[in-house]
Protein backbone atom coordinates (compact mmCIF):
# COMPACT_ATOMS: atom_id res chain seq x y z
CA UNK A 1 0.00 0.00 0.00
CA UNK A 2 1.30 3.58 -1.44
CA UNK A 3 0.07 5.91 1.89
CA UNK A 4 0.62 9.48 3.36
CA UNK A 5 0.53 9.63 7.26
CA UNK A 6 -0.79 13.02 8.70
CA UNK A 7 -0.39 13.37 12.62
CA UNK A 8 1.95 16.11 15.45
CA UNK A 9 1.62 15.18 18.56
CA UNK A 10 3.26 11.98 20.37
CA UNK A 11 0.20 10.04 20.50
CA UNK A 12 0.46 9.89 16.68
CA UNK A 13 4.01 7.94 16.56
CA UNK A 14 2.90 4.66 17.69
CA UNK A 15 0.60 4.95 14.86
CA UNK A 16 3.57 5.81 12.63
CA UNK A 17 6.23 3.97 13.86
CA UNK A 18 3.16 0.21 13.11
CA UNK A 19 3.26 2.03 9.35
CA UNK A 20 6.70 1.86 8.93
CA UNK A 21 7.23 -1.36 10.39
CA UNK A 22 4.64 -3.61 8.22
CA UNK A 23 6.31 -5.19 5.72
CA UNK A 24 3.15 -4.32 3.27
CA UNK A 25 3.08 -0.50 3.79
CA UNK A 26 5.22 2.24 2.18
CA UNK A 27 4.89 5.91 3.51
CA UNK A 28 5.61 8.13 0.93
CA UNK A 29 4.97 11.38 2.81
CA UNK A 30 4.52 12.19 5.90
CA UNK A 31 2.05 15.52 6.69
CA UNK A 32 2.26 17.02 10.25
CA UNK A 33 2.03 21.05 11.62
CA UNK A 34 5.16 23.20 11.55
CA UNK A 35 7.04 23.38 13.98
CA UNK A 36 6.01 25.66 16.91
CA UNK A 37 8.09 27.75 19.58
CA UNK A 38 8.11 26.52 22.84
CA UNK A 39 9.65 27.32 26.41
CA UNK A 40 11.01 30.42 27.28
CA UNK A 41 13.32 30.68 24.52
CA UNK A 42 10.71 30.70 22.12
CA UNK A 43 13.05 28.72 19.91
CA UNK A 44 10.97 26.26 16.96
CA UNK A 45 10.26 22.87 18.01
CA UNK A 46 9.66 20.22 15.73
CA UNK A 47 6.33 17.71 16.55
CA UNK A 48 7.01 14.23 17.60
CA UNK A 49 5.65 13.14 14.41
CA UNK A 50 8.44 14.84 12.31
CA UNK A 51 11.18 13.64 14.83
CA UNK A 52 10.10 10.36 14.29
CA UNK A 53 9.53 10.60 10.37
CA UNK A 54 12.96 11.88 10.00
CA UNK A 55 14.00 9.39 12.12
CA UNK A 56 12.65 6.74 9.21
CA UNK A 57 14.12 9.03 6.02
CA UNK A 58 10.71 9.90 5.11
CA UNK A 59 9.62 12.98 3.31
CA UNK A 60 8.25 15.19 5.47
CA UNK A 61 5.79 18.20 4.85
CA UNK A 62 4.46 20.79 7.49
CA UNK A 63 1.76 22.99 5.11
CA UNK A 64 -0.07 25.71 7.76
CA UNK A 65 -3.17 24.61 5.95
CA UNK A 66 -3.48 20.96 4.54
CA UNK A 67 -4.80 22.85 1.40
CA UNK A 68 -1.18 24.31 0.43
CA UNK A 69 -0.58 20.47 -0.66
CA UNK A 70 -3.14 19.14 -2.36
CA UNK A 71 -1.93 19.13 -5.43
CA UNK A 72 1.22 17.50 -4.34
CA UNK A 73 -1.16 14.91 -2.38
CA UNK A 74 -3.12 13.79 -5.64
CA UNK A 75 0.46 13.54 -8.05
CA UNK A 76 1.73 11.16 -5.35
CA UNK A 77 -1.62 8.98 -6.35
CA UNK A 78 -1.43 6.98 -3.28
CA UNK A 79 -4.19 3.82 -2.54
CA UNK A 80 -5.09 5.43 1.12
CA UNK A 81 -3.93 7.72 3.67
CA UNK A 82 -3.83 7.23 7.76
CA UNK A 83 -4.71 10.09 10.13
CA UNK A 84 -3.73 10.17 13.80
CA UNK A 85 -4.27 13.34 15.76
CA UNK A 86 -3.38 15.98 13.04
CA UNK A 87 -5.00 18.78 13.90
CA UNK A 88 -6.46 20.34 11.13
CA UNK A 89 -9.78 19.85 9.77
CA UNK A 90 -9.38 18.47 5.67
CA UNK A 91 -11.29 20.29 2.96
CA UNK A 92 -13.09 18.40 0.03
CA UNK A 93 -10.64 18.97 -2.14
CA UNK A 94 -7.61 17.13 0.59
CA UNK A 95 -10.04 14.33 1.10
CA UNK A 96 -10.42 13.52 -2.95
CA UNK A 97 -7.13 13.43 -3.20
CA UNK A 98 -6.03 10.72 -0.86
CA UNK A 99 -6.67 7.93 -2.63
CA UNK A 100 -9.66 5.39 -1.55
CA UNK A 101 -9.91 7.80 1.84
CA UNK A 102 -8.74 8.91 4.79
CA UNK A 103 -8.49 6.43 7.54
CA UNK A 104 -8.84 8.20 10.89
CA UNK A 105 -7.82 6.79 14.57
CA UNK A 106 -10.29 7.94 16.89
CA UNK A 107 -9.88 7.35 20.40
CA UNK A 108 -13.31 6.36 21.61
CA UNK A 109 -15.75 4.09 20.32
CA UNK A 110 -17.66 6.29 17.79
CA UNK A 111 -20.40 7.77 17.72
CA UNK A 112 -19.69 8.09 21.36
CA UNK A 113 -17.28 11.73 22.09
CA UNK A 114 -17.00 12.90 18.51
CA UNK A 115 -14.60 15.33 19.24
CA UNK A 116 -11.51 17.12 19.87
CA UNK A 117 -11.32 15.79 23.72
CA UNK A 118 -12.85 11.90 23.48
CA UNK A 119 -10.28 10.89 26.21
CA UNK A 120 -11.06 13.71 28.90
CA UNK A 121 -14.56 13.45 28.20
CA UNK A 122 -14.62 9.85 28.64
CA UNK A 123 -13.31 9.99 31.71
CA UNK A 124 -15.23 13.31 33.51
CA UNK A 125 -18.08 11.11 32.35
CA UNK A 126 -17.71 8.41 34.24
CA UNK A 127 -17.25 5.97 31.94
CA UNK A 128 -15.77 2.64 32.61
CA UNK A 129 -15.40 1.24 28.93
CA UNK A 130 -14.40 3.47 26.12
CA UNK A 131 -11.44 2.17 22.47
CA UNK A 132 -10.35 3.13 19.29
CA UNK A 133 -12.50 3.50 16.09
CA UNK A 134 -11.17 3.65 12.66
CA UNK A 135 -13.27 5.10 9.91
CA UNK A 136 -13.11 7.08 6.91
CA UNK A 137 -13.34 10.86 6.95
CA UNK A 138 -15.69 12.95 5.89
CA UNK A 139 -16.81 16.70 6.33
CA UNK A 140 -18.50 15.84 9.64
CA UNK A 141 -16.86 16.00 13.04
CA UNK A 142 -15.72 12.10 13.43
CA UNK A 143 -19.18 11.39 11.56
CA UNK A 144 -17.68 9.18 9.01
CA UNK A 145 -18.19 5.17 8.42
CA UNK A 146 -16.46 3.07 10.07
CA UNK A 147 -13.34 0.00 9.73
CA UNK A 148 -12.79 -1.49 12.95
CA UNK A 149 -13.42 -0.87 16.85
CA UNK A 150 -11.37 -2.26 19.40
CA UNK A 151 -12.74 -1.77 22.93
CA UNK A 152 -10.84 -0.62 26.06
CA UNK A 153 -10.82 -0.60 30.16
CA UNK A 154 -10.47 2.53 31.78
CA UNK A 155 -9.14 1.92 35.22
CA UNK A 156 -9.99 4.10 37.94
CA UNK A 157 -6.85 5.34 38.29
CA UNK A 158 -6.35 6.80 34.22
CA UNK A 159 -5.69 9.44 33.51
CA UNK A 160 -6.37 11.16 30.53
CA UNK A 161 -2.81 10.95 29.98
CA UNK A 162 -2.21 7.40 30.81
CA UNK A 163 -5.61 6.47 29.12
CA UNK A 164 -4.61 8.30 25.94
CA UNK A 165 -0.83 6.76 25.99
CA UNK A 166 -2.33 3.15 26.67
CA UNK A 167 -5.32 3.67 23.20
CA UNK A 168 -2.42 4.85 20.78
CA UNK A 169 -0.33 1.76 21.58
CA UNK A 170 -3.93 -0.77 21.47
CA UNK A 171 -4.77 1.60 18.41
CA UNK A 172 -1.40 1.53 16.18
CA UNK A 173 -2.12 -1.82 14.97
CA UNK A 174 -6.20 -1.59 14.16
CA UNK A 175 -5.28 1.49 11.90
CA UNK A 176 -2.88 -0.61 10.30
CA UNK A 177 -6.00 -3.62 9.84
CA UNK A 178 -8.35 -1.05 9.28
CA UNK A 179 -6.24 0.51 5.96
CA UNK A 180 -5.97 -2.75 4.52
CA UNK A 181 -9.71 -3.78 4.19
CA UNK A 182 -9.78 -0.38 2.79
CA UNK A 183 -7.33 -1.04 0.50
CA UNK A 184 -8.85 -4.74 0.07
CA UNK A 185 -12.35 -3.53 -1.22
CA UNK A 186 -14.03 -3.70 2.30
CA UNK A 187 -17.16 -1.27 2.26
CA UNK A 188 -17.19 0.71 5.91
CA UNK A 189 -20.43 0.84 7.98
CA UNK A 190 -22.34 3.99 8.91
CA UNK A 191 -22.17 5.49 12.20
CA UNK A 192 -25.53 5.21 13.75
CA UNK A 193 -26.75 9.00 15.28
CA UNK A 194 -27.87 7.11 18.36
CA UNK A 195 -25.70 7.27 21.19
CA UNK A 196 -23.96 9.96 19.59
CA UNK A 197 -22.09 12.32 22.21
CA UNK A 198 -19.67 15.78 21.57
CA UNK A 199 -16.12 16.01 23.29
CA UNK A 200 -15.00 19.38 22.87
CA UNK A 201 -11.67 20.85 23.77
CA UNK A 202 -11.38 20.56 27.36
CA UNK A 203 -10.39 24.76 28.48
CA UNK A 204 -9.09 25.82 32.03
CA UNK A 205 -12.36 27.19 31.99
CA UNK A 206 -14.72 23.85 31.79
CA UNK A 207 -11.89 22.46 34.66
CA UNK A 208 -12.60 24.50 37.88
CA UNK A 209 -13.46 22.18 40.68
CA UNK A 210 -17.25 22.60 42.13
CA UNK A 211 -16.59 21.86 45.69
CA UNK A 212 -20.62 20.94 45.86
CA UNK A 213 -20.06 18.31 43.57
CA UNK A 214 -20.03 14.49 44.89
CA UNK A 215 -16.39 13.35 45.47
CA UNK A 216 -16.55 10.80 42.62
CA UNK A 217 -17.59 13.92 40.06
CA UNK A 218 -14.93 16.35 41.62
CA UNK A 219 -12.05 13.14 41.25
CA UNK A 220 -13.18 12.13 37.47
CA UNK A 221 -12.51 15.76 36.89
CA UNK A 222 -9.33 15.99 38.42
CA UNK A 223 -8.08 12.92 36.96
CA UNK A 224 -9.67 13.83 32.94
CA UNK A 225 -7.72 17.31 33.49
CA UNK A 226 -4.64 15.69 33.95
CA UNK A 227 -2.29 16.25 32.08
CA UNK A 228 -4.05 19.12 30.62
CA UNK A 229 -5.07 21.59 31.39
CA UNK A 230 -5.28 20.93 34.93
CA UNK A 231 -8.13 20.96 37.19
CA UNK A 232 -7.84 24.01 39.57
CA UNK A 233 -9.80 26.20 42.29
CA UNK A 234 -8.18 28.96 44.39
CA UNK A 235 -6.66 28.98 47.42
CA UNK A 236 -5.91 32.25 49.79
CA UNK A 237 -6.87 34.09 46.91
CA UNK A 238 -4.77 32.65 43.98
CA UNK A 239 -5.06 29.54 41.66
CA UNK A 240 -4.37 26.37 43.18
CA UNK A 241 -4.55 23.12 40.78
CA UNK A 242 -5.52 19.62 41.79
CA UNK A 243 -3.43 16.95 40.44
CA UNK A 244 -4.59 14.13 42.17
CA UNK A 245 -7.02 13.51 44.99
CA UNK A 246 -8.73 10.43 46.95
CA UNK A 247 -12.38 10.65 47.58
CA UNK A 248 -12.57 9.80 51.81
CA UNK A 249 -15.22 8.84 54.18
CA UNK A 250 -17.19 11.58 56.17
CA UNK A 251 -16.61 9.98 58.55
CA UNK A 252 -13.40 7.34 59.10
CA UNK A 253 -12.39 6.86 63.03
CA UNK A 254 -8.57 6.58 63.25
CA UNK A 255 -7.89 8.36 59.67
CA UNK A 256 -4.49 10.22 59.32
CA UNK A 257 -5.75 12.85 58.74
CA UNK A 258 -9.10 12.47 60.96
CA UNK A 259 -11.80 13.10 58.49
CA UNK A 260 -15.52 15.53 60.50
CA UNK A 261 -19.14 14.66 59.13
CA UNK A 262 -20.64 17.78 58.32
CA UNK A 263 -18.75 20.88 56.43
CA UNK A 264 -19.28 23.50 53.83
CA UNK A 265 -18.19 22.56 50.49
CA UNK A 266 -14.93 23.47 49.71
CA UNK A 267 -13.59 23.53 53.36
CA UNK A 268 -10.38 22.30 54.73
CA UNK A 269 -12.13 19.82 57.47
CA UNK A 270 -8.36 17.90 58.28
CA UNK A 271 -5.07 18.65 58.46
CA UNK A 272 -2.17 15.84 58.86
CA UNK A 273 0.94 14.79 57.85
CA UNK A 274 -0.13 13.51 54.43
CA UNK A 275 -2.41 15.15 53.22
CA UNK A 276 -5.03 18.45 53.66
CA UNK A 277 -8.66 17.05 53.21
CA UNK A 278 -11.57 19.66 51.71
CA UNK A 279 -14.65 18.97 52.08
CA UNK A 280 -17.43 18.00 49.29
CA UNK A 281 -21.54 17.24 48.52
CA UNK A 282 -21.26 13.98 50.05
CA UNK A 283 -17.95 13.65 52.29
CA UNK A 284 -14.54 15.11 51.08
CA UNK A 285 -11.61 14.15 49.09
CA UNK A 286 -7.79 13.87 50.12
CA UNK A 287 -5.59 16.18 47.88
CA UNK A 288 -2.48 13.90 46.89
CA UNK A 289 -0.84 15.96 44.48
CA UNK A 290 -1.43 19.80 44.11
CA UNK A 291 0.49 23.11 42.42
CA UNK A 292 0.11 26.24 43.83
CA UNK A 293 0.46 29.61 41.73
CA UNK A 294 4.06 29.94 40.35
CA UNK A 295 5.56 26.77 41.65
CA UNK A 296 5.97 23.05 41.14
CA UNK A 297 3.86 20.17 41.28
CA UNK A 298 4.34 18.50 44.95
CA UNK A 299 2.48 15.69 47.08
CA UNK A 300 0.18 16.65 49.68
CA UNK A 301 2.50 16.20 52.56
CA UNK A 302 4.68 18.78 51.33
CA UNK A 303 1.51 20.96 50.69
CA UNK A 304 0.43 20.74 54.25
CA UNK A 305 4.23 21.75 55.28
CA UNK A 306 4.78 24.35 52.78
CA UNK A 307 1.30 26.06 52.83
CA UNK A 308 0.16 25.04 56.01
CA UNK A 309 -3.60 25.19 55.45
CA UNK A 310 -5.68 26.02 58.34
CA UNK A 311 -9.09 23.61 59.75
CA UNK A 312 -12.22 25.74 58.55
CA UNK A 313 -10.10 27.46 55.46
CA UNK A 314 -12.19 27.40 51.79
CA UNK A 315 -11.05 26.62 48.81
CA UNK A 316 -12.63 27.88 45.50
Amino acid sequence: MRIVFLGTPEVAVPALEALVAADDVEIVAVITNPDRPKGRSKQPVPPPVKVAAEAHGLPVWQPVKPIEVVDDLAALDVDACAIVAYGALLPRRVLDAGGRGFVNLHFSLLPRWRGAAPVQHAIRAGDRVTGVTCFVLDEGMDTGAVLATEEVQIARDDTSGSLLARLADVGAPVLLDALRRLVDGQQPVPQPEEGATLAPKITPENAVIDWSASAVIITDLVRSADPAPGAHTTFRGKRLKIWSVRPVDPVQDGADPPVVAAATPGEVVAVGKRAAVVACADGAVELLAVQPEGKGRVDGAAFVNGQRPELGERLG
